[in-house]
């Protein structure tokens, strides 16, 4: 059994609990997902499972990827990616599906952020910014971005405007809280980064978080 797999956001929506309350909620195509092969520690020096997620078509695949798929004689996929799990019982072909998750699991979601072009630090960095009323001269500026005489350059990781968004980020300890199997949907309460229709990878847990009684 492998501890994740591979998805794409579907988007977000809410539900209703029996007792009336109301639990936002991302929906998650998670799956199924290929066996394409094992990593053995004796050959590769870990142990994993590489899984492909998604059909494609061998004319959009290279020949490097294409052979890798014949040789282990699986249909070829558009993703790629590897997880740890028990390698006794798992072979090339092997799917897997939501079915490796129930309700009340915990699980990390890694996903890349909403790309938001080129932003000044108030918006990027939160920075208060200067007086608003006329003749300040200084509104949404970053001020001074460091010394004079020494070090004679701006020091590392000065928070400046840049680029935001667009990055990988994972989401720790997030609660499943409904399991669609016949169509592959995972409920999870509360947001994973990435826009709808963006890849993203679900994983149990790595800290264990035991379900509040």
């Amino acid at each position: 059994m492998v501890n994740g797999l591979i998805g794409k956001k579907v988007g977000m929506t809410q539900i209703f609990t029996a007792d009336g309350k109301v639990i936002p909620v991302t929906v998650v195509e998670a799956g199924p997902c290929r066996v394409v092969t094992k990593k053995t520690k004796s050959k590769d020096g870990y142990e994993a499972v590489q899984l492909s997620y998604l059909d494609a078509k061998e004319k959009h695949l290279s020949k490097p990827v294409l052979g890798h798929f014949k040789k282990n004689k699986v249909a070829p996929g558009r993703h790629l990616m590897e997880f740890k799990g028990d390698m006794g019982s798992i072979k090339s072909g092997d799917e897997f599906t939501v079915e490796i998750f129930k309700e009340g699991d915990f699980i990390d979601v890694a996903g890349v952020t909403k790309g938001k072009g080129f932003q000044g630090v108030m918006k990027r960095h939160k920075f208060a910014g200067g007086p608003a009323t006329h003749g300040s001269m200084f509104h949404r500026a970053p001020g001074s971005i460091g010394s004079s005489s020494y070090p004679s350059r701006v020091r590392l990781n000065k928070r400046m405007p840049g680029q935001m968004g667009n990055k990988k980020r994972t989401i720790q300890n997030l609660e499943v809280v409904g399991v669609r199997r016949e169509d592959n949907l995972l409920l999870i309460r509360g947001a994973v980064p990435g826009s709808p229709g963006t890849l993203v990878v679900v994983k149990k847990a790595v800290k264990g978080k035991e379900k509040e009684c």
